[in-house]
């Protein structure tokens, strides 16, 4: 092995990654939340389109998924990309709920009470920046609008930070059975770095409270790629992870995107880039892997015998802007700033800024600021992309049955472009079934984008719409 290539470790299997092999993949591309992605969305899409989506699917009667953006932080974390408020200030929280509960009602209105809500989500921002009885309120007044499965999987995101006990009991009586939480890297100079000081106890704490309160599930992210983080010291922070026994972990890149989020300026002369950033990532992989959990795909592992890893072998996983989730074919109501919808055909999403969310639901109950609708084109290759994405395995005779194509022929010249996947030992085909393998796991993205077209014409933007792959 060349001082510019370095070895893998998975499943017994060993894997020589060159620097030469990192570069050709390693590039800008989508997490494809959704397909077409947010950057191909149409500012002329509207709430009077939206609501005519909301119309069609609850004629159909699919299940329901919920979600809320509930934004305020106490303090930024600088490698943070997330829409949010930062304010110490907790009196901008009761204003926020009570706009919030406005746009509860006119949605509300749009869902039939036969149809369940099987999936209902709490993201940030920090949700916990609510107090106990606001949380309580909020919580009720939605339970109130809509009908809750009996199994339905409630989750929230949670910063150990600012989290207490009263607020984990209230979860719980509520009805909450997941908890996501923050913890990116233990070390502690990466979290001077990144301005998140959250010691080892403090989540170890939080996580045993949870456990003892009967939490279903706990879901931790980390982040490789951050200031000052080496191979050594993240496979000690995946040690101290692994320790803390979640259900699911998310290993997140780091998406350098100042442009974007202007404070991660901070962080660009001291980010570990290249075959020193993949090393950082194996360290992760192999450990997670010597551990016991099963790889799902990009950046998430679960434990075999999690819902989530078993909705994989199942083939049926599903993916949304929540990431992987099991609740396939149910239509997603997002509520609150920047919140996303996607209902049957199309996307939409809430205005980011508070103040002009808060003038659209007064105005008009919802507060969409654009949105698409998805051509048959696009609904084909949607699916495609979320096979490969979810399952690691695409059937073409499936495909052709769904859609009434020739599989060859409707992707004659992406199939050419899978040829060097298949050379590079990413991919294989055969017998009409496509299978990534395991190193094709990590680059699954690459395998998906194969099927975009819209990247090319995404090529001549003066910036890059995406961060890279690893």
């Amino acid at each position: 092995m060349s001082d510019s290539s370095l070895h893998l470790q998975l499943n017994r299997k060993r894997f020589e990654i060159s620097e030469a092999f990192l570069e050709k993949y390693n590039r800008p591309g989508p997490r494809y939340t959704s397909y077409p992605t947010a950057p191909v969305w149409r500012d002329d899409f509207g709430p009077d389109d939206l609501e005519q989506f909301y119309a069609t699917s609850n004629a159909a009667r699919t299940p329901v998924s919920l979600y809320m953006h509930l934004p305020f932080c106490e303090s930024l974390c600088l490698f943070c990309a997330c829409n949010v408020v930062i304010t110490k200030d907790h009196s901008v929280a009761p204003p926020y709920i009570e706009i919030l509960k406005r746009e509860i009602d006119h949605v509300s209105r749009f869902v039939s009470r036969e149809r369940p809500v099987v999936q209902f989500h709490w993201g940030g921002g920090t949700p916990t920046y609510l107090t106990p009885e606001q949380m309580e309120g909020l919580f009720c007044y939605t339970a109130e609008r809509f009908t809750f499965a009996p199994d339905a999987e409630i989750g929230i995101e949670i910063d150990p930070r600012v989290t207490t006990h009263a607020h984990l009991e209230t979860l719980r009586r509520l009805g909450f059975n997941r908890l996501s939480m923050g913890i990116q890297d233990f070390h502690p100079d990466v979290q001077a770095a990144i301005h998140r000081i959250q010691p080892l106890e403090m989540t170890r704490d939080l996580i045993e409270t949870a456990r003892q309160l009967g939490f279903d599930s706990i879901n931790v992210d980390m982040i490789y790629g951050l200031p000052l983080q080496t191979a050594q010291s993240f496979a000690h922070s995946v040690e101290q992870v692994i320790g803390l026994s979640p259900d699911r972990i998310a290993m997140f890149s780091y998406a350098h995107v100042p442009w974007l989020r202007k404070q991660q300026g901070a962080l660009a002369t001291r980010l570990p880039e290249g075959m020193e950033k993949f090393h950082i990532f194996r360290a992760g992989l192999e450990g997670f892997f010597g551990a016991g959990y099963q790889y799902i795909g990009m950046d998430h592992f679960a434990r075999p015998t999690d819902e989530l890893a078993v909705a994989q072998r199942e083939r049926t996983l599903h993916r949304n802007f929540q990431g992987y989730t099991t609740k396939a074919g149910a239509d997603l109501y997002g509520m609150g700033v920047s919140a996303i919808s996607s209902a049957g055909a199309c996307y939409a999403q809430n205005d980011r800024d508070v103040a002009p969310y808060r003038e659209r639901i007064e105005r008009r109950g919802i507060a969409t600021m654009r949105g698409y609708r998805l051509t048959a084109d696009d609904l084909l290759r949607r699916t495609v992309i979320n096979r490969i994405l979810c399952h690691g395995v695409l059937h073409k005779a499936e495909i052709e049955s769904e859609f009434g194509i020739d599989f060859d022929k409707a992707f004659a010249p992406e199939i050419e472009r899978l040829a060097s996947f298949v050379s590079d030992g990413l991919l294989e085909i055969e017998n009409g079934v496509m299978t990534t393998t395991l190193l094709g796991r990590i680059f699954i993205r690459n395998i998906a984008m194969a099927f975009d077209p819209y990247l090319e014409k995404q090529k001549l933007e003066s910036r890059p719409l995406f961060s890279k792959t690893l």
